[in-house]
């Protein structure tokens, strides 16, 4: 491996450990808990979907856009999945903090932040007060999932960024 990929996985280990070790509370371990299932594939799909049969003009065409994008996303993380099977970090760093019942599939990328952010980056370009409040409902997903021990920092971060550009992408389908 070449030295600056070494630097890489070691900047991006040495993040892991500093959310998922040093910042630990019991507080954390609730509301984390709890908050990443927001980026779920129960919560994002019946949002969206409720969204674009219930809401007004132009609401409705968001959270239609919202479902294409949540819909269109999953496909290259599937693709990366498979292209690029990546261990989990609770099932290779040890003393990783991780709770009941961890997910056992590939690490890289993380497919609950993708959904976050593709279901969220819509509502922000109709409305972008929005980011407000979608923003951090959005990290705190990405950030839960290194706590919680299923992803490096770096599969969030893909994650944020195929979520983002997939929405993005069909926000100006649409436009």
């Amino acid at each position: 491996m070449k030295r600056w990929m070494q630097k890489l996985v070691q900047l991006d280990q040495k993040l892991f450990v500093g959310i998922n070790g040093r910042l630990h509370r019991s507080f954390l371990n609730f509301w984390l808990y709890h908050l990443t299932h927001l980026g779920g594939a129960w919560f994002t799909i019946l949002s969206t979907l409720i969204v674009w049969m219930i809401a007004p003009a132009p609401w409705n065409k968001v959270g239609l856009q919202s479902c294409v994008a949540l819909a269109i996303s999953h496909i290259p993380v599937a693709l990366a999945k498979k292209k690029y099977p990546r261990l989990r970090p609770y099932m290779t760093l040890p003393g990783t903090n991780t709770f009941r019942n961890p997910l056992t599939d590939h690490s890289f990328p993380s497919g609950h932040t993708t959904a976050i952010f593709s279901v969220t980056m819509p509502f922000i370009a109709l409305q972008p007060g929005l980011v407000l409040l979608l923003g951090p409902v959005a990290l705190i997903v990405a950030i839960s999932r290194i706590y919680l021990g299923l992803h490096y920092p770096s599969d969030v971060l893909a994650g944020a960024a195929i979520g983002s550009f997939v929405a993005l992408g069909t926000v100006a389908f649409w436009a």
